[in-house]
């Protein structure tokens, strides 16, 4: 493969990238890229989550981590630095940064990336280290890119815009004597393509994924070595973070009166019954801009919520494929599965026992999907098909065979196994489960058509459903749906299955 960093659309001609676009040129290899580092070069990257540029060319996205089939774990920032909240297009802020890591540091096997990509050198990158030439490392570079690479201990870390060569020195990711031996780091800055200095812009090699190296071959420390060079910058960056906790406000919980007949919710002052304490869950990140789906926002359309838990909450779908179409919903900010914190996926598992009792009593069986691609708050698509007319294996084939029309790799994958297990956060996918734990799968690398689940579930096949694929063309107005939203039964039928009645 071929991994670009610094600025992919240099002196490219718009009649030049036309011809890669529309097919008529064509990139030999599997080439990985960054997003923008400027305004003028924003509108070549139309979906800041990451997407397939041309045949062969794939935008990785603003942050997030690409796993390879081999098991090479790449992680990946867009952009330059940015102290504006949210940051621009073209750049990223210390919340992207801190979500990076919150994705990655919250697995505790966590060890590593096996390389980081980013468009800024680090700042201080050349402390101990060889000289970097006419670059001022102490002054050029990025700070949070510093943290980033702090954090993550790549074993190779690429980046460019300075517009030298540098190869520093390897440097060591533990303190000796004082903590178990860790791999090295190695940071190499590239030139630009062509420059006239015939600096090097182009750095081949070789490398075994760190999850498949022999432990004491891994850390093994060459003659070179260093120590690392951030070791000062990060221990200002743990000081500034804990005044920073220090004066941050407490989470908030919201709870909403749906309708007073329904019950009482637990008190939001968290005083509980029993001597048992609450427990302080986790403050998720938070929106980089407005979210539909996060319950504080305003944008949330609340008319068409039907129960809320402490951690997530369950709402009929807007412009659903059927009257009983809903979505699990957690409360705060997470934009997939893989992100979740334990607390929110146990309640999204008493959701989904929830339903499935609700739906069989009514003679039904749910089908889930979630799509991590193109979307920034996690959705749980729950669609009841009948029990008579669809058997899992039906559904299944259903999927299985659409993939494969369109060159799709949709797996199934351990009834007992977690998706956690199969994908890394910040890696793009779409997964189905049913309601008897059966699972199906698929890592995306390039396009994806945003419609697929929907539109296998309204097949002739299954509910033959065909012209209602398409959310768009079922979505009401506001009245009519606040209208339709009373009239149905679904909130007063469910009462019985809430356990957020009963908490």
């Amino acid at each position: 493969m071929l991994l670009c960093v610094g600025n992919f659309f240099g002196a490219t001609s718009e009649a030049e990238w036309a011809e890669y676009r529309t097919g008529a040129k064509k990139a030999p290899i599997p080439t990985y890229v960054l997003g923008a580092n400027d305004q003028k070069t924003v509108s070549y990257f139309p979906d800041v989550s990451g997407c397939e540029l041309a045949e062969n060319i794939t935008y990785l996205g603003r942050r997030g981590l690409y796993s390879g089939a081999s098991g090479l774990q790449i992680a990946y920032l867009s952009g330059t630095e940015s102290q504006d909240e949210p940051a621009p297009d073209y750049s990223f802020s210390a919340r992207d940064v801190s979500e990076l890591k919150t994705s990655l540091l919250s697995n505790p096997d966590f060890k590593g990336v096996d390389i980081l990509l980013t468009s800024p050198w680090p700042r201080d990158v050349g402390t101990f280290a060889n000289s970097a030439g006419e670059i001022d490392t102490k002054k050029c570079g990025s700070k949070l890119v510093s943290d980033l690479a702090a954090s993550l201990k790549p074993r190779y870390h690429f980046a460019a815009l300075e517009k030298a060569y540098y190869e520093r020195l390897p440097y060591r990711n533990h303190t000796v004597l004082q903590e178990t031996p860790q791999h090295v780091s190695r940071f190499i800055a590239l030139a630009d393509v062509g420059n006239t200095s015939k600096k090097k812009y182009l750095y081949a090699f070789s490398i075994t994924p760190m999850s498949l190296m022999d432990p004491a071959e891994l850390v093994k420390q060459p003659q070179d070595v260093t120590e690392n060079p951030y070791q000062k910058s990060r221990k200002e960056a743990q000081k500034t973070k804990a005044r920073l906790c220090a004066e941050e406000e407490p989470a908030c919980q919201f709870f909403f009166d749906l309708n007073k007949h329904q019950g009482k919710k637990r008190p939001s002052d968290g005083k509980e019954t029993g001597n048992s304490q609450p427990k302080q869950a986790k403050k998720p990140p938070q929106p980089t801009g407005p979210c539909w789906f996060c319950l504080a926002s305003p944008d949330v359309e609340k008319h068409l919520v039907v129960s809320i838990g402490t951690h997530c909450y369950l709402a009929l779908a807007k412009g659903g494929l059927l009257p009983d179409h809903v979505l699990i919903l957690p409360i705060g900010h997470y934009q997939s599965v893989v992100d979740l914190s334990s607390e929110v996926v146990e309640e999204v598992t008493k959701y989904k026992s929830a339903l499935k009792e609700f739906f069989r009593s009514k003679g039904k069986r749910y089908v889930l999907f979630e799509r991590n691609y193109r979307s920034q708050h996690l959705q749980l698509q729950v669609i009841p098909v009948p029990l008579d007319h669809c058997t899992p294996k039906d559904i299944k084939e259903s999927f299985i065979a659409q993939a494969q029309e369109q060159q799709i790799e949709l797996v199934e994958i351990p009834e007992h196994s977690d998706i956690t297990q199969v994908v890394q956060p910040g890696t793009p996918y779409f997964y189905v489960e049913l309601d008897t734990g059966e699972k199906l799968f698929h890592r995306i690398r390039g396009r994806f058509p945003l419609h697929f689940g929907r539109a296998v579930l309204a097949s002739p096949a299954l509910l033959a459903l065909p012209q209602q694929a398409d959310w768009r063309r079922c979505a009401a107005g506001r009245a009519a749906e606040e209208e339709a939203a009373q009239a149905r039964a679904f909130r007063r039928d469910f009462q019985p299955f809430d356990f957020s009645l009963r908490d």
